[in-house]
């Protein structure tokens, strides 16, 4: 993935949150944790009593913009310094890192149809960038919207970056990035494609035909469909090829014994 550049402070938020200062980690309260995320997201200035109603959506406007005050009073130090304060409202500083920012950009230069990923975006690290979900286990409504988009984008973007391992040659790290896809979304069918086309590639006729016949039953018992031709097609081949089962034969006096 393209280097960006050292950041004195930077936000993590993918995997869960963190906020780092160098190599510190700094520990912040909930509270003040779910301003920055607010703020992350959004990257945009908001209002006080816009984010007090999106981050306490329960509680009275009073109390909602209490606790605002108290989540800023408690971001003190590094934490206080990546705010933006004006009379319009709060933002975060531009010069923050935040990592989905640069993993948005990684996805979407592996997915621009005119022009090839940047040298580097096409390396294992790129797959670990996307193997992360959005705040897990934050079940906020803005969090929730924000997390969707980003798992669909990121899937597109693993099924991409599988793609752009097999034009190298690099099977092993296709089947990875597809890998990633089809264990976030396992019904999934264009994450099972890119998984089965990286074994076909390599030769392993074997696991492409396991990964579909388990796609096949998951799709079957979860939803009650079946995989499109599209998909079947893949390994339409291997499934005509397959000899018949040979039954073991009779014991003799068998069908005599069972009144056959």
């Amino acid at each position: 993935m393209a280097d960006s550049g050292p950041r004195a402070v930077f936000l993590m938020l993918l995997g869960g949150f963190r906020l780092m200062a160098g190599e510190e980690r700094i520990v912040l309260s909930s509270g003040s944790e779910r301003l920055l995320a607010y703020l992350a997201l959004s990257r945009n200035t908001v209002t006080r009593s816009v984010m007090a109603a999106a981050l306490w959506p329960g509680a009275p406007e009073r109390r909602a913009q209490a606790s605002l005050r108290s989540a800023l009073t408690r971001l003190d130090g590094a934490g206080r310094r990546l705010l933006r304060v004006d009379s319009n409202g709060l933002g975060l500083c531009p010069e923050v890192g935040v990592d989905l920012d640069e993993a948005r950009s990684l996805a979407r230069r592996l997915l621009d149809p005119l022009e090839p990923p940047q040298d580097g975006d096409v390396c294992a690290g790129s797959i670990e960038v996307l193997s992360d979900g959005l705040l897990p286990g934050w079940y906020d409504e803005w969090v929730l919207a924000a997390s969707d988009e980003w798992h669909q984008l990121r899937l597109h973007a693993l099924e991409a970056l599988s793609g752009w391992f097999l034009q190298a040659g690099r099977f092993a790290e296709a089947v990875a990035a597809a890998g990633v896809a089809v264990h976030a979304e396992p019904l999934r069918e264009s994450a099972c494609a890119a998984l089965m086309d990286a074994h076909l590639a390599e030769g392993n006729q074997a696991e492409a035909l396991r990964h579909f016949q388990a796609f096949e039953r998951n799709l079957r018992d979860e939803l009650g469909i079946t995989p499109t031709p599209r998909l079947r097609e893949r390994v339409a081949g291997l499934l005509a090829e397959r000899p018949p089962v040979m039954r073991a034969p009779s014991r003799p006096g068998h069908a005599r014994m069972t009144g056959r």
